[in-house]
């Protein structure tokens, strides 16, 4: 029998980080906290069936970045990360 992981590649959190950010934030890099893993936010560990998004480090699973929309806010943590590298649009 084969497992299915229960989450997506960072690529799932492509429309929500753009439409925060207003840019491809795919192509973004980090460095995750708990392991200093550092990786583009397409390799990360989508999770999308809850109330908001959560994306994981690849290495060490520890959460990098929550997103939550309500009808008036966007509530954004990225604790997990020691930084957050965006590229410049061309």
């Amino acid at each position: 029998m084969t497992l299915t992981p229960d989450f997506l590649d960072g690529n799932a959190a492509a429309g929500d980080l753009e439409a925060l950010f207003g840019t491809d934030m795919t192509t973004a890099s980090g460095r995750c906290r708990g392991c200093s893993e550092q990786m583009v936010l397409a390799q990360t560990h989508a999770y999308l069936d809850g109330p908001g998004m959560v994306l994981r480090c690849p290495g060490c699973d520890s959460v990098l970045l929550r997103l939550v929309r309500s009808p008036t806010e966007i509530w954004l943590d990225a604790g997990g990360l020691d930084y957050l590298k965006i590229p410049t649009p061309a």
